[in-house]
């Protein structure tokens, strides 16, 4: 990786970025993720690179569904696994969910490879390699290819940097989506029951701190977090946040113009 000083206002962003590219030359990412993970980078500079209280209230949310849930499921991709193997292998083991490897761009190796790396990263078992495969109704490209002993038994599927389609797809299914999405205007983040706006490197060990604590909470208490939780609302909390620093910040620098 290239060296980065510590010194440069945006050492964290340019840090995950050598992350990815590596992870491209590994053969964890392909060329695309990069185009995906620039995109990310610029919501998250919106966000000033901070978690921010409506991800957390999300992010609550989203543990309990978890908790609460008969099966739950962790889609890994290759960017997910690039920059957070190894604590989506700990919300995994926390919540006791399953990890499963679905990949838009598919190949058979690399699904081995990320398969390897959550292994690596303390896995005990990965699904969707080289298990049969279940369609996903409405999806025909390689992400409707799902585990039977992973998303097509799952009743909540947590999905991080993924693409509107298949996250509609799996509400069409029946399953209860969380998404990590930067972006809150995404079809994924819009079409989710949980969305957390937020930075999949900052949130998940946030998720893995709360579901320590909340893993010992009665069934009601769980049940009232997500009863309460409102997607909608969190979601426009987020445009507004980003509306509003924008201003502040071009106010800052005299660039608004007009009244």
């Amino acid at each position: 990786m290239v060296e980065i000083p510590r010194s440069h206002p945006r050492y964290w962003s340019l840090v995950l970025r050598e992350r990815v590219v590596e992870a491209m030359r590994g053969g964890v990412v392909v060329p695309e993720g990069l185009i995906a993970h620039g995109r990310g980078e610029c919501f998250d500079y919106l966000l000033g690179e901070e978690t921010r209280g409506f991800a957390l209230e999300a992010a609550r949310a989203a543990v309990a569904l978890l908790l609460l849930a008969r099966r739950p499921v962790i889609s890994v991709n290759g960017n997910a696994a690039a920059l957070a193997a190894r604590d989506l292998v700990r919300l995994a083991d926390t919540v006791g969910a399953v990890l499963e490897v679905n990949l838009f761009y598919r190949s058979e190796e690399r699904a081995r490879r990320i398969r390897d790396l959550l292994l690596a990263s303390g896995a005990r078992e990965v699904v969707g390699v080289e298990d049969a495969v279940v369609p996903v109704p409405g999806l025909e490209h390689a992400r409707g290819r799902v585990s039977p002993r992973g998303i097509a038994a799952a009743d909540v599927v947590m999905v991080a940097l993924e693409d509107g389609d298949r996250t509609e797809a799996l509400r069409r299914w029946g399953k209860k989506v969380i998404a990590v999405d930067l972006n809150p205007l995404s079809r994924t983040a819009r079409a989710a029951d949980v969305t957390i706006v937020d930075n999949i490197v900052r949130i998940v060990p946030r998720m893995v701190e709360m579901a320590g604590e909340m893993r010992t909470w009665p069934r009601g208490r769980l049940e009232a977090v997500v009863a309460g939780y409102d997607n909608r609302r969190v979601l426009a909390e987020s445009l507004r946040f980003i509306s509003r620093r924008l201003e502040g910040l071009a106010a800052s620098e005299g660039l608004l113009v007009g009244p």
